[in-house]
């Protein structure tokens, strides 16, 4: 679990810092240490890396344990790095399977197996059973925390194991009942527990209708499961019907958070996790590598524009107008992919209606083709007093709104069908297209006119 919203305050924050920056002083660690692991976290990630590395030095131990599963993956990643397999090891004791599988996943993998060989063997089981699965599917996101009964088993022997144990596993709302193959059957609910006669099986009383999420899940699938059925907690089964661990809506909450982040992040070509305050060089070379793609599209563009230079050269008034085609297909084609993007990752798209949904944005995009043509026609025959440039702007106009809007709705299916991320690609890649199309529509009209 990682960045979860914070309660402490600018004002708190300011504070600390205020007093970091005049000493380490034992008042000033105490002031630290008595924050929850979520407002330390959410003070490390927004300071710069020098009072980072005096808050991360001032921790009690056992309390940096805690924040490194708050933490972001890039900054989660940076400590871990910094640290020797015995520390790793000795920071990873009390944290929940999914949140130690995670960590691990982050570091090299001979540290990783020398920290897994440093625990018992059953912890070590449960960490290489998540491990096994893919981050991005429910085995990843699992617990392997759970509680399982027998059907056989009146409440009462339940009430009695469940005294044995010193507390419940987080989230837990319902009890898992398994047969002796360890398969999945149903949930005895502790609502029901708790309101049921102690000599009545468990069996009587349980729920069977629970549908069990498959391993191989996608992470996206189980968020939108959970969100449907409003779950708290959900038992996930292996290929075979075994059960092998669940998954709580807190993990699902940052699925969903994660989601969000990446959406808006890639467009730009970020990382979702990226650090907001990392070293000048990380940040310059993370973002040099978009910039760089976004450069050889520019270049695209204006190879297609040096295409037509002669009649730009004839005509000055079609350089003044050019961008105008560009920009306006750049932000219709936006709309629909971003639209897109969004319904795809609700689910809400699939072969049953995909042809409907282009259709509907051909006919917007001609409309508004239509609407914005007029407007900018009348504009350029104010502006330059020419019939043929009012004209050749129009239809240009038109076209370009049509093809961005077919672009924005295709792209996104094509690119996940190349098994590439829409948010991700799918913006240069239109940018690219509705510039394209933009300047050879405009500029490709005016040299068939003014020939």
């Amino acid at each position: 679990m990682a960045q979860q919203q914070s309660s402490i305050s600018d004002t708190q924050i300011q504070v600390l810092n205020e007093a970091l920056e005049q000493g380490v002083s034992p008042q000033v660690s105490m002031m630290l240490n008595s924050l929850t692991s979520a407002d330390i976290a959410h003070l490390l990630e927004s300071s710069p890396p020098k009072v980072r590395t005096l808050i991360w030095q001032l921790l009690d131990k056992e309390l940096a344990a805690e924040v490194l599963q708050e933490l972001g993956d890039d900054l989660r990643q940076f400590y871990l790095e910094q640290m020797n397999v015995d520390e790793v090891a000795a920071l990873t004791e009390n944290i929940d399977t999914d949140d130690l599988a995670d960590m691990l996943q982050l570091l090299p993998d001979t540290i990783t197996r020398q920290v897994l060989a440093s625990m018992d063997a059953q912890d070590r089981h449960r960490v290489e059973q998540v491990l096994s699965y893919p981050e991005d599917t429910a085995g990843g996101l699992m617990n392997t925390d759970m509680i399982t009964v027998r059907p056989s088993n009146t409440l009462d022997v339940v009430f009695r194991y469940l005294r044995r144990h010193p507390e419940l596993p987080e989230m837990t709302d319902a009890l898992l009942v398994v047969n002796r193959r360890d398969e999945f059957i149903g949930v005895l609910p502790i609502s029901k527990m708790l309101t049921t006669h102690p000599s009545i099986s468990v069996r009587e009383v349980m729920q069977t209708d629970i549908q069990a999420i498959p391993a191989s899940m996608s992470a996206n699938q189980v968020a939108l499961l959970f969100e449907r059925q409003d779950l708290v907690s959900a038992p996930v089964i292996d290929e075979e019907g075994k059960l092998v661990g669940r998954i709580t809506v807190d993990d699902v909450v940052d699925v969903i958070r994660e989601e969000g982040e990446h959406s808006l992040m890639s467009m730009a070509g970020l990382d979702e996790d990226a650090d907001t305050f990392a070293p000048v060089m990380k940040t310059a070379r993370s973002r040099a590598i978009w910039l760089g793609i976004n450069l050889l599209t520019a270049f695209i563009a204006s190879a297609v524009i040096g295409m037509f230079q002669d009649t730009i050269d004839k005509v000055v008034a079609l350089a003044v107008l050019m961008p105008i085609v560009a920009s306006m297909g750049g932000i219709a084609g936006s709309q629909t992919l971003t639209l897109v993007i969004r319904a795809m990752a609700l689910g809400q798209i699939g072969q049953s209606n995909v042809r409907w949904l282009l259709s509907r944005e051909c006919i917007v995009g001609f409309l508004n083709g239509c609407l914005w043509a007029i407007v900018v026609s009348i504009a350029a025959m104010l502006w330059f007093k020419d019939p043929i440039i009012s004209l050749v702007i129009a239809l240009a106009m038109v076209a370009n709104l049509l093809v961005a809007a077919i672009a924005g709705a295709a792209l996104p299916l094509l690119l996940k069908a190349m098994r590439i991320d829409p948010a991700l690609a799918g913006s240069v890649i239109l940018t690219t297209v509705t510039d394209v199309v933009g300047f050879v529509a405009f500029l490709g009209l005016a040299s068939y006119f003014f020939a």
